[in-house]
């Protein structure tokens, strides 16, 4: 038998946050020591932080990357362990995304990124040069900082393997493993039995499971350990890494870490077998490919180093599979945990004393409100678990002096020092709106205000009464669209301005000191329709749900209801949406969001996917929606639903340069600033798109009149 204890670990490294990176990191080798592992892998860019953007192109960040390894070399802690640790390098000129293999204050191997990441959210090609020498490596001379630790002039730098005495070492790193010809597979056939991956991989809802089948993938026809590590938290940006790091054997999880945690370090370990490995390799077909593979160069620097026991070892346990059909967690659960947990890095590391939030009776800023309570509770529980960071952290913001023995252990208690929440109403706004803001704030703790706004609202209104000599009137009054428009924008806008100023001083008022961040509550579907107001109070410092879909954020509301035994949740889902800016007539209903978008959330949603995930313009998504549709919908109406969206959208597009910074939850995001990269002005009559759309309606129709073809009919169990 020969026994090996590994650890992987999830992060919460923080871009640029040199000093905090290098801690978390020797923390997570004392505590991979402890466990009894002789091989640590940690996240993708740990040293430096991954989220670091264009500062990868500053020689400061290689320079200080090389302090904070040269401080982990000389670490005793660092000894007696091999540890795989991620930095930028640069060689020849060119900036690498690497791995440094190094073991007892030696360099054994710098590995460089092969396969970069860089669509959707991810711009590697920018920041880093992918390598191209597959299978070679080069000579890399070392700063003096480094070598006068190690007593090395050079290293070996490219594509290689490390063995030991006992088994070999292969890096894969985060991309990699998502490209149809993962370097795993020729390096498994080389006889490499340990694969590392680092990876600095996001959450969005439903991702998880992609992440997970690929790890079993990896090494379940192939056979081998397989480390996943990952990143944990905010790092600065608008992505929520989501850590659970893992340890595959053999195409079977046996170790994860926490998918959503307040710890900013966590380190899982696993004792295999080699031979569990071996024996698994033992198929003819395999040893065939392997015959045939081409080998891999094979560094020293290991050669000597045994990472397993000697032969039979009392009282040693392999680690087995504890949980083989990997529970994931339910979309619902995913909304209350990542933008919770991304919320308490933000409030945490920008060093406020809390957020503010207009809550304003509906459900999207009722949304915001019961993620923060999500937040508190999270706090509340990592408190009485005895969490040292986040009793600190909480401490200070809350202005308890260092040597308090305050800690955050009532979610609501803790809400109440800050979270605040103010209802911005006006004479359009109804008296149940009003209510449930209350209520909702009680519920939370919140310290809730409570004003109206008129009076500003008619100080605007007088200045462009003096000015002009007209009164704009609301349509129901006889006014022009423009006055409408006007009318409703600048109730919307000053909401903004008012929020900020009490974000400002209520801590003031409350005699503490500091100030609050501003929420923002437009969710994703309104965004890609523009169904928002440019600076209102969809304007903020960070929005917790800009990356949820309303029919994703009610089902949330729905399972909060129960899950934190809010009843008052209920009254939310009920009401009908409503932006409550315009005069209500006698007889008739609510201003309704989706009346005046001309469209449903569930519609948006679908238009939403089809533009961004499946890549379709008007033409294509008309096409693909005749399919879906058809059972129900004509042609014409289909077409004209299409239009309408592409319309709406394209004047509104320039909103998204704009948009509140929001955590990226979902996949068809109109994020320009980060995600959705297309232009904010276009042709929003889409002659040509529009025309070809009409005329394939036209042809479809009489396809149908003529009897020829039949809509196809809804599904049937």
């Amino acid at each position: 038998m020969h026994m090996i204890t590994v650890a992987t670990c999830a992060l919460d490294q923080w871009a640029l946050d040199f000093e905090g990176n290098c801690k978390r990191i020797l923390e997570s080798i004392k505590i991979a020591k402890a466990k009894g592992a002789t091989l640590r892998v940690g996240p993708e860019l740990e040293i430096s932080g991954y989220g670091c953007q264009d500062h990868f192109l500053e020689g400061d960040i290689i320079l200080h990357s090389w302090e904070m390894l040269a401080r982990i070399l000389k670490d005793p802690e660092a000894r007696g362990i091999v540890c795989d640790i991620g930095m930028p390098i640069t060689h020849k000129n060119s900036t690498y995304n690497c791995r440094v293999i190094i073991h007892d204050g030696k360099i054994v191997l710098i590995r460089p990124k092969m396969w970069m990441a860089n669509d959707g959210n991810y711009r590697e090609l920018r920041h880093f040069t992918p390598w191209a020498k597959h299978r070679e490596t080069e000579v890399h001379y070392l700063p003096s900082i480094i070598s006068e630790i190690t007593g090395q002039e050079t290293v070996p730098f490219g594509d290689a393997v490390v063995p030991t005495a006992d088994t070999c070492l292969g890096v894969e790193l985060c991309e990699e493993l998502f490209t149809p010809a993962s370097p795993h597979i020729a390096m498994g056939l080389d006889g490499v039995e340990i694969f590392t991956n680092s990876s600095g991989s996001h959450h969005e809802l439903r991702k998880l499971n992609r992440r997970v089948e690929l790890i079993k993938e990896a090494t379940m026809k192939l056979g081998g350990i397989y480390l996943y590590a990952n990143q944990q938290g905010c790092d600065g940006d608008r992505l929520y890494y989501d850590g659970c790091a893992m340890i595959a054997v053999n195409g079977k999880i046996v170790a994860r870490s926490s998918q959503f945690s307040l710890n900013d370090v966590e380190v899982v370990t696993a004792t295999i077998d080699l031979e569990t490995v071996r024996a698994h390799r033992k198929a003819s077909s395999r040893r065939m490919q392997a015959a045939q593979q081409e080998a891999y160069e094979r560094v020293p620097g290991l050669g000597g180093v045994r990472l397993s026991s000697k032969g039979m070892m009392l009282g040693w346990k392999e680690t087995r599979p504890t949980d083989p059909d990997m529970v994931y967690h339910k979309p619902e659960e995913e909304i209350a945990l990542g933008p919770a947990c991304w919320l308490w890095d933000y409030l945490r590391r920008s060093r406020v004393q809390g957020y503010f939030l207009p809550l304003s009776g509906g459900i999207d800023s009722c949304a915001t409100a019961t993620i923060v309570h999500s937040m508190c509770r999270l706090v509340a529980t990592a408190a009485r678990e005895g969490n040292e960071q986040v009793i600190a952290d909480a401490r200070r913001m809350t202005g308890e002096p260092a040597d308090s023995t305050y800690s955050p252990t009532d979610p609501k208690e803790f809400a109440n020092r800050i979270f605040h929440t103010c209802y911005m109403g006006t004479e359009n706004s109804s008296n149940e709106t009003r209510t449930r803001a209350r209520q909702l704030a009680e519920a939370i703790g919140a310290y809730h205000v409570d004003l109206n706004m008129d009076t500003a609202v008619s100080a605007v209104l007088g200045i462009f009464r003096m000015i002009t000599g007209r009164t704009p009137q609301y349509a129901v009054h006889g006014g022009s669209g423009a006055e409408n428009l006007a009318l409703q924008n600048i109730q919307a806008r000053l909401r903004m301005v008012v929020g900020y100023m009490f974000a400002q001083l209520l801590p003031w008022a409350r005699g503490k000191v500091g100030g609050l961040l501003v929420l923002g509550s437009a969710n994703v579907d309104e965004s890609l329709r523009g169904y928002l107001t440019k600076y209102d109070c969809s304007s903020a410092d960070v929005n917790p749900i800009g990356g949820v879909s309303k029919t994703d954020l009610k089902r949330f509301i729905a399972w909060a209801e129960g899950e934190f035994e809010m009843p008052i949740l209920r009254e939310f889902l009920d009401a009908v949406p409503s932006a409550e800016l315009i005069p209500i007539q006698e007889g008739k209903g609510v201003q309704s969001d989706e009346v005046e978008m001309g469209m449903t959330y569930d519609e948006l949603s679908a238009f939403g996917r089809l533009r961004k995930v499946d890549k379709c313009g008007p033409f294509s998504m008309f096409g693909k929606l005749v399919q879906e549709w058809g059972a129900s919908l004509s042609p014409a109406e289909i077409a004209q639903k299409v239009k309408h969206f592409w319309f709406t959208h394209a004047i509104n597009r320039h909103k998204m340069t704009t948009l509140t910074p929001s955590v990226h939850m979902e996949s068809y995001s109109p994020d320009d600033n980060r995600f959705d990269l297309r232009p904010f002005l276009y042709p929003s009559r889409f002659e040509h798109q529009f025309k070809r759309i009409d005329d394939e309606a036209k042809r479809l129709q009489g396809l149908i009149d003529e009897g020829k073809i039949q809509p196809k009919p809804d599904d049937v169990d």
